[in-house]
């Protein structure tokens, strides 16, 4: 949070780019609203390292901020009016004065900022008008949570017109995961929100949601040998958000059958002594999705320890790991209802083939469409590059940058 410099934020070959792209944004706020902005905000997309599935059910994570972010052009108001156009969206109207929830808003970014701005009034934070424009190069629908960047991005505004920036990179996550799950509909978990607003490499422990346990990792990753790959295979999150809601809901439903509301309050051992009847009473799915968060939430351990060792053959092993749990028993590499449609298994697949042995892999983000996540040595970055490209598309790989910080405002 607070303000930071275009080099501080960016890597230093990116700058000259960042400051043509905050330069557009600029002009295109001036034709819309025929006047200059006077501040500039940033939130960064995210990767998720480690723990798939695991912070809805109060586990832990590994996750990063990435080069990859939306920002905005932004001037206040006192009209208590929020007028936000996103580029290639249409301009949303948001009225402070009415903070309800409106059904009709669901799964909209008008709900997203009315979500926002009623969590802040909720924690006793101050709200005010702003006109802002917004362009993003967080891929939509890419496991990077281009929603999340949005929900920090209007929260980091929020915190640095009317509060000074006095709102801390926790709570605005806490508040922009109120506002998707209230206003706009999902029931996400907050690391994807937690990930954008605090930046650099994380821990995340969710035991106490309400005072989530972050730590820091100071590991780079550009000195590994690896460069880190997100794949797009274009698969599309339309009508999956039922396959989502089933995860947490299937984990809770073991958890409650010890009288608990979360997985994190019971052992592996309580699953395993009591498997014959789990299987009985809520289906096969739902106790190896609770297998795979006991063994993913201490595998998030694991890694971390690997890293701050700088251990990073150990590191892409538990990995490796990681994606296969989350292929055999967390099910999430594609849907149930559209079998046909398989494109993260073919990309890991064709990962495999081209890394043989090396590197890591593994399905990316929520799942069930959208990324991969790969580790790739940088002497077969090319054409691990060259191979997903022709299955999935010119410009579907991506190599990235973890970005040292979250939320912020931008002295330009």
């Amino acid at each position: 949070m607070g303000v930071n410099t275009l080099d501080r934020i960016y890597s230093e070959d990116k700058t000259a780019f960042q400051k043509e792209r905050y330069a557009e944004a600029a002009a295109e706020f001036e034709k819309l609203f025929n006047a200059a902005p006077s501040r500039f905000f940033s939130a960064p997309g995210r990767t998720e390292v480690g723990g798939n599935h695991t912070d809805h059910n109060h586990g832990r994570v590994l996750a990063a901020g990435v080069s990859l972010d939306v920002i905005a052009a932004v001037a206040p108001t006192d009209d208590g009016i929020i007028k936000v156009k996103s580029k290639g969206f249409p301009m949303d109207t948001v009225d402070l004065s009415d903070l309800e929830v409106h059904k009709e808003e669901e799964n909209t970014s008008a709900a997203l900022i009315r979500g926002v701005a009623a969590g802040f009034v909720k924690n006793g934070h101050r709200i005010g008008g702003f006109r802002a424009y917004t362009t993003s190069n967080v891929l939509k629908g890419s496991g990077l949570s281009s929603s999340a960047a949005f929900e920090v991005l209007i929260g980091t505004i929020l915190s640095g017109l009317y509060n000074d920036h006095g709102v801390s990179a926790v709570e605005t996550a806490q508040l922009s995961q109120y506002a998707e799950n209230v206003f706009f509909g999902k029931p996400s978990g907050l690391m994807d929100q937690m990930a954008s607003s605090v930046g650099g490499f994380i821990t995340i422990d969710f035991n106490d949601p309400q005072a989530p346990v972050i730590e820091s990792i100071g590991f780079d990753f550009a000195k590994s040998g690896h460069s880190l790959c997100i794949v797009d295979t274009k698969g599309n999150h339309a009508d999956l958000t039922p396959e989502y809601a089933a995860v947490p809901a299937e984990m809770k439903q073991i958890a409650g059958y010890f009288g608990k509301g979360y997985l994190r309050d019971i052992s592996k051992a309580d699953i395993m002594d009591n498997i014959a009847v789990l299987r009985k009473n809520f289906g096969d799915r739902a106790v190896l999705r609770a297998l795979h968060f006991m063994d993913d939430n201490q595998r998030v351990v694991k890694e971390a320890e690997a890293l701050k060792s700088g251990d990073f053959n150990t590191f892409l092993k538990l990995v490796k790991e990681s994606g296969r749990s989350s292929y055999m028993y967390l099910q999430n590499v594609y849907a149930s209802s559209a079998p046909d449609e398989q494109g993260l298994s073919t990309a890991l697949y064709i990962a495999e083939q081209i890394l043989g042995g090396e590197g890591a892999f593994r399905v990316h983000g929520g799942g069930f469409a959208g990324t991969i996540q790969a580790f790739v040595p940088s002497d077969k970055l090319e054409k691990f590059r060259t191979e997903m490209e022709k299955v999935f598309g010119e410009g579907s790989c991506h190599a990235l940058s973890i970005r040292p910080v979250g939320g912020t405002e931008v002295l330009l």
